[in-house]
């Protein structure tokens, strides 16, 4: 039994079973969640509802990116490898 949330197989689903890929994609949320919880507001306000932000008290924003990307509010564009935020 896996107490990891959401499970590794689910993740790379989302990219294409690329580790590389899923890694960068969910540092690159992490650290604008990172970025929006500091205050540094410009580019992640956007990306994420005052909602969302209270609720992330009681989580890191890495494990906050790994559930995103499993639900799928947030991907990649293959052709530029840029993330997007739905």
């Amino acid at each position: 039994m896996s107490i990891i949330n959401p499970k590794i197989d689910e993740l790379l689903d989302k990219v294409d079973n690329d580790r590389f890929l899923l890694c960068s994609l969910a540092a690159k949320r992490a650290h604008d969640i990172n970025d929006m919880m500091r205050g540094q507001r410009d580019r992640a306000i956007q990306l994420e509802t005052a909602v969302e932000i209270a609720r992330a008290a009681d989580k890191k924003p890495l494990s906050m990116a790994f559930e995103e990307i499993s639900r799928g509010d947030v991907s990649y564009d293959s052709e530029s490898i840029d993330i997007k935020n739905h």
